[in-house]
């Protein structure tokens, strides 16, 4: 037993070593560069079904899976053989319809537009756990507006989550809520959408997820701003 868990506990300093180098995805005839932020790794070379089935959970199937991040905490779990939290992940992806093309400014302004046009207009007001209470359960809700530049247009959604099941008759916990950020992308005449998701506890979950999202897609156009290798 002992050999195999210094064999799983050397995999996952393997997986996660492999996950945490930047990448390039072929898209049509262009190369993308794409990298997991600090502290997360891509899962999508694991071959993993639970992983992969998380994943397509979160978006459409219209779209193609570039990158699945989980913490490394989680990522290190999960090599071991134990349940990772999945507190916080993250995704990127592209649209499958505009993989092979050249997407230009107007095209990206309608990508936007198609993308974002069933959120409405974000609510007045900052209570956002009150907010998420008088919306349906499960439902994302439209919380705020991040970013909106001609390549890049980030918003912040929430839902309060549908309670856990305990035993049949004992009280419903305290209220659990998600946070999520979308930002649509465009990187070298490319579409992308990239999303980071986390539990909502506190102000500080909040503060994490906005600055996350913020070191992501700086990061994104960095590597992006040469020929990924």
């Amino acid at each position: 037993m002992a050999a195999v868990r210094v064999l799983a506990s050397l995999l996952a300093v393997v997986s996660m070593h492999c996950a945490a180098a930047p990448f390039a995805v072929e898209l049509g005839d262009t190369r993308v560069g794409l990298d997991a932020p600090p502290g997360f790794s891509d899962t999508t070379l694991m071959g993993s079904p639970r992983l992969q089935e998380l994943a397509e959970a979160l978006t459409s199937a219209s779209n193609r899976i570039l990158l699945f991040a989980i913490s490394d905490g989680d990522l290190r779990r999960f090599t071991q053989g134990d349940s990772p939290d999945l507190r916080r992940y993250m995704i990127a992806v592209t649209p499958k319809g505009l993989e092979s093309e050249h997407v230009g400014p107007s095209q990206f302004r309608a990508f936007v537009n198609d993308s974002l046009a069933e959120l409405g207009k974000p609510p007045e007001g900052a209570d956002y756990p009150k907010l998420l209470d008088a919306r349906p359960r499960g439902a994302m809700s439209l919380l705020a507006e991040l970013r909106r530049d001609p390549d890049v247009v980030s918003v912040l959604q929430g839902a309060r989550l549908p309670p856990q099941q305990h035993g049949l008759f004992e009280p419903e916990g305290p209220p659990r809520y998600l946070l999520s950020t979308t930002t649509l992308l465009l990187l070298r005449g490319k579409a992308l959408s990239v999303s980071v998701y986390t539990g909502y506890d506190s102000a500080a979950d909040l503060d994490w997820i906005r600055a996350s999202t913020t070191r992501w897609i700086d990061a994104l156009k960095r590597l992006n701003g040469r020929q990924p290798r």
